[in-house]
Order: C-alpha cells, then structure tokens, then sequence
C-alpha cells in the first residue's frame, strides 16, 4: 500500500499482466484505489499549474507544461526513440520470482505436469504482504489430487493457458462447483473447501494466489493423506469396509499422489 510502480513493455509482442490485491481498505471496498502522478487523471493536475508553479518554483508557462503536457490517462504510447532503462539487477529475488521454472518444482510427475510453490522461504517480500503463489501444470488428460488449505486460507485461481474440468467440495461432502474452465477464467475457492481438477486433451496451467505467506496444504490422497494415519482397524470401521478393503485402500495411498498422469 502506498508504493509507486510502473510497467513497461519493452518487446515486440502484447503483455498481459494480472493484478490480484485486497481492496477492503480502498475508498470504495471491492475496486483498486489508484493515485496517479501524472495526467489528467494524476494528482497535480488536480492542484492546476499556479500551485504547482509556487511549489517547484517554476514560473507560469513551466509548470503548465508539467501539469498539462502529459494527455494520456493510464497507457500511454511513447515517441519513437525513447529508451528506457534496463531491468535492476539489484531488485532479482527480493521484489520478484519465476513460479513457471520447472527444475525447481516441488512436485514433477513424469507424463503428469508439475507443481511449483512460492512461499515467503523463497521470496521473504511475501512474508510483508501475507500471500503466497501456486504454479501447477497438468499434461493432457493429467489430474491433481484433491487438495485443500488446511489453515484456512483462500486461494484466488487463474487459469493461463488450456482448459479442464474442475471440481470444488466445501462443507459436508457437498459439491461446490462443477464445470469446465478455460483460459482467462478467474475463481476462488472459499476457505476449507477442496479441489480437483482433470485437465484436457492439451492440459492446462494454473496460478492461483493464496491468502498466507506460508499455507499448511493438505491433501486426500497419497501417503501424507490422513489415511496413512489411522490404524487398520478405525479405517475399515470409519469407511465400513472388509480388511481385504481396507488393505486394498491403503495400498493405493503408500505413494505421493499428488498428480496423476494419464490413465496408457
């Protein structure tokens, strides 16, 4: 809050940038509050050019040039032959981080996609402004394991590129959300509640934004499932199943399943 940024594409080819944020302190609760410097819509136009002009010292013809020579809003299109300055190399790993690098994934599953995450470990900035990041690619036809944030956080999902199925249960065993979800779709999956997702034919890549520099992630399957942890014997009564069952189940969950690649 209160830091001044700006964006520059420098390359041949359109950027997109997506701005997650919390607004419950803006002036009006659910849209951004921006504070422009500059042009009509900036702050010292606000103040007119004789304010201006007794501020910085500038006589009446200089600081109607500040106030009034900048006409662009919020893009503004720049004169040929304006360079800018290159990226500060100071800034790498403490402002910014790669969450789509796949050699530091924490999850990769041959045939199946990746997952990297972006806690405050990685990026101490993160622990200043409570969130985190989730990078998950899933292969065709691949599928993320139900997962969910057993702290209570809320995680806000974009969908960069491909398309899915995804599945969202809240409280009660009760679905939440079923649907198919292509690129550009933005959701949010309330706090608790699980999800799950099969990607399609030409798979699918997620970001999601989570509400805590350090979420405590759960998972209901694999081998850091809560299964593993129940005796044998709670297992078959709390599932109502046979030993042989129960013997069958958690054999299928003495591995990481996080990502499940396609079914050869």
């Amino acid at each position: 809050m209160g830091v001044v940024s700006w964006w520059f594409n420098g390359g041949d080819s359109d950027a997109v940038i997506l701005l997650l944020g919390d607004s419950s302190k803006s002036l009006v609760p659910g849209q951004f509050t921006y504070f422009l410097g500059v042009g009509p819509l900036g702050l010292l136009a606000g103040f007119q050019s004789d304010f201006v002009g007794k501020t910085f010292g500038l006589d009446q013809k200089e600081s109607e040039n500040i106030v009034n020579s900048q006409q662009g809003a919020l893009l503004v299109q720049l004169d040929q032959g304006i360079k800018f300055p290159a990226p500060s190399d100071h800034t790498k790993g403490k402002l910014y981080a790669n969450v789509e690098d796949p050699s530091g994934a924490a999850v990769v599953v041959k045939g199946g996609g990746y997952i990297n995450y972006l806690t405050e470990k990685q990026l101490p900035m993160l622990s200043e402004i409570g969130l985190s990041a989730k990078f998950l690619k899933l292969e065709g036809n691949a599928m993320s394991a139900p997962e969910y944030v057993a702290d209570g956080s809320v995680a806000i999902c974009y969908i960069a590129k491909g398309s899915g199925r995804l599945k969202v249960v809240g409280s009660e065993g009760k679905p939440a959300l079923d649907s198919k979800v292509e690129e550009g779709d933005l959701f949010i999956v309330p706090q608790f509640f699980a999800t799950s997702g099969i990607a399609d034919d030409r798979g699918v890549e997620l970001f999601a934004v989570i509400t805590s520099s350090k979420p405590v992630l759960g998972q209901l399957a694999g081998n850091t499932s809560l299964w593993n942890a129940l005796s044998p014997v709670v297992l078959q009564a709390a599932l109502n199943v046979t030993p042989e069952t129960e013997q069958l189940f958690k054999s299928k969950n003495s591995e990481s399943i996080i990502i499940v690649p396609p079914s050869t």
